[in-house]
């Protein structure tokens, strides 16, 4: 099929344009957000084409897949078609809804016509879509290979912007954590945070020095990653980070919280979640203790990736759900096949139950190396 999709998630798409689909990339002469055609830090296949507005008014698209709102007016007046009436339409929606679970009505729920994919089953119960059709496609990663190592006896955190998003990103955790962990930060933004850092917490600074990356090449960032011991993922509310999974694939420990759609996918043989920052902070002390722990762990959370995340079931179930709104038939939960979930082989790490009032308070107990 010829799809029009705008870049708005790189990684994402890096999975998306991997499959037998010509996509067709708006680009503008200043490659902002409604035209930053293809990749510079990703390999994109040729089959990713960037067209201009005035090219995309004679261009054969079959289906557009909406990923903003206003992206369907852009379509109206760029193609001069309208998704969902003149030309078949899809809405991905990338992310949780934000405030209250009372008010977290769609942009595409009074409407029918264009059905709204959601990336995990946390988000679609979570949106209220109203009469649209739902489905779900979990998220798809293209395997870098197994690159851990585990040489730098330090943990390692993928975000961008992190001084903005400050603690909806958990950037306030990761500044506890690294006053006594060694702890890298790789991601969009880093000088901000190094601003932030010498404005807020400025006994940190000399544990950032060196340690802030901004904005790697993917190739590159996932070398680095891979050679520190674990991996923290520290987002109070978002939805399931690609980066999360993309360090599992390279055979990652990973620490994180219990929150949105992680516990659904990072069984306890990949890795701890807790909402206790001790857990963490002693887990990842073990880990930087115990090198074949870790190992052992990331080799579980390497094989629960490819089995649940893996880019071919990916891109089979796309390939449904854009032939379903091509069909014009409802893009609904039976187009696509249900996730592959692990079950969980031991039970998740114990926690020793609230000291009594006035007593010294001993630190969690963290379960052994499978927790």
């Amino acid at each position: 099929m010829k799809v029009l999709l705008w870049h708005v998630h790189g990684s994402w798409t890096t999975a998306f344009v991997a499959g037998c689909h010509d996509v067709a990339l708006p680009l503008l002469p200043d490659r902002g957000p409604d035209g930053r055609g293809r990749a510079r830090t990703w390999q994109w296949p040729a089959a990713a084409r960037e067209l201009t507005p005035a090219q995309l008014r004679d261009a054969d698209i079959d289906v557009v897949v909406l990923q903003r709102p206003h992206e369907a007016e852009l379509v109206r007046a760029w193609t001069g078609r309208t998704p969902g009436k003149d030309l078949p339409a899809v809405y991905l929606e990338h992310d949780a809804p934000g405030g209250s679970a009372d008010a977290t009505r769609h942009p595409m729920a009074g409407q029918s016509a264009i059905g709204v994919v959601h990336v995990t089953a946390f988000n679609a119960l979570m949106w209220d879509t109203g009469s649209a059709p739902v489905t779900v496609v979990e998220h798809g990663v293209i395997d870098p290979g197994h690159r851990y190592t585990g040489e730098r006896r330090s943990a390692a955190v993928a975000v961008n912007e992190p001084a903005r998003r400050w603690r909806t990103a958990g950037t306030d955790l990761v500044l506890d954590l690294a006053a006594d962990l060694d702890l890298d930060v790789y991601g969009m933004g880093m000088p901000a945070l190094a601003e932030l850092v010498a404005r807020e917490r400025p006994e940190l600074a000399a544990r950032f020095a060196g340690r802030l990356h901004d904005d790697l090449p993917q190739a590159v960032l996932h070398t680095e990653l891979a050679r520190h011991r674990l991996y923290l993922h520290p987002f109070r509310w978002t939805s399931l980070g690609l980066a999360l999974i993309e360090a599992m694939m390279l055979g990652m420990p990973v620490l994180g919280l219990p929150t949105t759609a992680a516990p659904e996918s990072v069984p306890p043989t990949a890795g701890v979640l807790s909402s206790d920052p001790e857990v963490l902070r002693a887990t990842a002390r073990r880990w930087l203790a115990d090198p074949d722990e870790a190992g052992s762990v990331g080799d579980a959370a390497r094989r629960h990736a490819l089995a649940r995340f893996g880019v071919a079931r990916f891109l089979a179930d796309w390939d449904r759900v854009l032939a379903a709104a091509v069909a014009g038939a409802p893009v609904t939960a039976s187009a696509v096949a249900p996730p592959a979930v692990a079950p969980p082989a031991v039970a998740p790490p114990a926690v020793a139950p609230p000291a009594v009032a006035g007593a010294a308070v001993a630190p969690p107990a963290v379960a052994g190396a499978a927790a």
